[in-house]
């Protein structure tokens, strides 16, 4: 016989604890009142719900790693090319560290989730404060503007070929390159970039959470 969440109404396990999917208690009492798989090991023990988030310490997980992890994940970091997947190992990681604090380890996915979504936050805003002192650092103290502003040009130059095969008029690729060119346009540029770079880690650390929680959070099952 299917067993349903009387919340969620999702399938669980007749052995599960609580719902994998909102957390709820599974609780199922015999008629003498003795505990069945569906009970905590001991009848006594305070249940804490699995989709709640004891955010006092996940916080300090989230910052003591999200923070250097969003450092490494800046645009012009060594690192770079394994932005999107060190930031989802960050948010399975601060879901890891948090479940070995709770006592029992029970988590549903919606609170990794949560974590991983915290961790994303502070771990973008790390990556684009780590760019914006790298581009001042590269342009102004190692006196690299040259090589940037090269660097900027051979993109230029990609784009324009880009336009012309989509059909641009000279006209409007000259527009578009003036736009560009101007200094508005470089730092709207730059900016966007790293407004994307950190919605895209966003999105990668939340998904991290939840895959953390979804693997190495399942509800704790009784030994028959």
């Amino acid at each position: 016989m299917e067993v349903t969440c009387s919340r969620c109404h999702q399938t669980v396990q007749p052995e599960d604890c609580f719902c994998p999917f909102c957390g709820l208690p599974q609780l199922v009492y015999t008629a003498d009142g003795s505990a069945t798989p569906g009970q905590p090991e001991h009848v006594g023990e305070p249940i804490r719900d699995a989709a709640t988030v004891d955010w006092k310490s996940a916080l300090r997980l989230a910052l003591s790693l999200a923070i250097p992890v969003g450092a490494l994940c800046s645009i012009y970091s060594p690192a770079g090319l394994l932005a999107l997947p060190l930031m989802a190992a960050a948010g399975a990681w601060v879901v890891a560290l948090y479940m070995r604090s709770r006592r029992p380890a029970w988590i549903t996915i919606g609170a990794g989730a949560r974590i991983g979504l915290v961790t994303g936050i502070v771990g973008s805003w790390a990556a684009a404060f780590t760019t914006a002192i790298s581009l001042y650092a590269m342009r102004f103290w190692l006196h690299r503007g040259p090589a940037l502003d090269a660097d900027w040009q051979s993109q230029m130059n990609l784009a324009t070929q880009y336009w012309a095969s989509m059909g641009f008029s000279a006209q409007q690729i000259a527009m578009n390159k003036a736009i560009m060119f101007s200094p508005e346009g470089h730092a709207g540029f730059v900016l966007s970039s790293v407004g994307f770079l950190a919605v895209i880690l966003l999105a990668f650390s939340v998904a991290g959470g939840a895959l953390g929680a979804r693997f190495l959070g399942r509800p704790r099952r009784i030994e028959q």
